[in-house]
């Protein structure tokens, strides 16, 4: 049978989208030609905020003193799971060398980046793990400085945890800055700070308009959009856990698609009655997020069977996968778009967000179908280099030369001429392209 959608949205991710590019640019530019001065002023104007931008270990000590011992071991913890991962990560990217013809070796070497911002969200939520899940990745893979930047709040500053936090993962320096004003900080190495290589972390929709803006002089893990989540369900998951499941990720915005995919009508019907009494349990400020994304946003998909259930959701390509049903091992070897997949009820995604060791800085909006998520290979830069004895480089040049001809770029094919005439005088060669 076809899909059938026993509820469907009738928003997408697109449906809101603002016209920021505008607004965003000119923030850019008027900071770019006015530094740190311009960089204040905005951050004065949204922000709302005049205390010091850049922490001293005075102010960091202090805010860790702010942290409950509980909240500090939590945040010790996760980072642990968090490091260990990313060092296990980094462990399969090595530097190669093979020889490709006798007497030629090329190498492939994985070098990091000098540089990384690290923006980390303190908005409506103080995103603690966005920080364990960014510096930790960035300290891991090398980085030889990392800055931390978050939003303050008016007469507080950044929040403690968040603090304590970036400086527990390594950050070297950490910005009391937000929004398209902290991206620029960091891209534009204002109040002395390293021009950053790379930047990463999640934000709203103007920090992912100024990463998109200012990519390519610099590098970026990827342009986020809404957080999405996928839940995969067959007749032995039980409807409370996955609709408990649904409304967590609900919860993150009112634009955050969650969908349901499952071959069980009742699971289905089960899980649609229980989700609104769910939400309306939530404390005010997440169930009004999660009342809007789950009558705009969300989707329950009934199918014929496990084999159509994984080709609706690969067609989905979830930021979040979760998979509720028997025989883990099919699923995790017939799933191939997704962003992290959690398998089995024992797992769910907010552990991902939090604490497991995965990353949860992961591709959104569909484009799962093209890259992974942010991790210790996102800060690495895999470089090639080649070597060769003259008598190696003889076929390799003779190559070269004709295809360079054939090509009609005479100039690539001399410099393998002299190479060869300089080598081996006493010998002919053909190298012509039609040779």
């Amino acid at each position: 049978m076809p899909r059938e959608y026993l509820k469907k949205a009738t928003l997408t991710s697109k449906s809101d989208a603002s016209e920021t590019k505008e607004i965003v640019q000119k923030i850019l530019d008027d900071i770019e030609a006015g530094g740190d001065q311009a960089a204040l002023e905005y951050a004065a104007k949204f922000d709302k905020y005049d205390g010091n931008i850049m922490l001293t270990e005075d102010e960091i000590a202090a805010a860790a003193a702010q942290v409950p011992e509980k909240l500090k071991e939590d945040i010790r913890f996760a980072h642990g799971n968090v490091k260990r991962f990313a060092e296990a990560q980094r462990q399969t990217l090595s530097d190669i060398e093979i020889e490709v013809v006798p007497g030629v070796i090329a190498g492939q070497k994985a070098i990091p980046v000098k540089a990384a911002g690290c923006y980390v969200p303190g908005g409506r939520y103080s995103h603690i793990a966005s920080a364990i899940m960014t510096v930790t990745t960035a300290k891991v893979a090398g980085c030889e400085h990392i800055v931390a930047c978050s939003p303050p709040r008016p007469d507080v500053g950044v929040n403690p945890a968040i603090v304590y936090a970036a400086h527990v993962c390594g950050a070297d320096k950490i910005l009391a800055m937000g929004g398209v004003q902290g991206v620029a900080a960091m891209t534009f190495g204002l109040f002395g700070l390293p021009k950053a290589n790379i930047l990463v972390g999640p934000g709203n929709q103007f920090v992912a308009e100024a990463k998109r803006i200012l990519f390519g002089r610099v590098g970026i893990d990827m342009i986020a959009g809404p957080t999405d989540s996928l839940v995969l369900a067959d007749s032995t998951a039980d409807p409370l856990v996955v609709a408990t499941d649904l409304v967590g990720q609900a919860e993150h915005g009112y634009n955050s698609p969650v969908w349901l995919v499952t071959d069980d009508r009742a699971l289905a019907e089960e899980v649609m009655r229980l989700v609104p009494l769910l939400i309306d349990d939530l404390p005010e400020v997440n169930r009004d997020n999660a009342t809007a994304a789950w009558r705009d946003y969300a989707e329950v998909i009934l199918c014929a069977d496990r084999e159509e259930m994984a080709a609706t959701s690969d067609d989905y390509a979830p930021e979040h996968l979760t998979v509720q049903a028997q025989d883990l091992d099919w699923w995790l070897g017939r799933l191939s778009c997704y962003g992290s997949l959690f398998l089995g009820e024992e797992t769910t995604v907010a552990f991902g967000d939090k604490a497991s060791g995965t990353n949860h800085v992961l591709p959104t909006s569909g484009a799962a179908n093209y890259t992974g998520g942010l991790s210790v290979h996102k800060y690495m830069k895999i470089v090639t280099w080649q070597r060769s004895t003259r008598e190696g480089s003889k076929s390799i040049a003779e190559a070269t030369a004709r295809i360079a001809r054939l090509e009609g770029m005479e100039g690539h094919a001399r410099t393998a001429d002299i190479r060869l005439k300089k080598y081996f005088p006493d010998e002919t060669f053909d190298l012509s392209s039609d040779g």
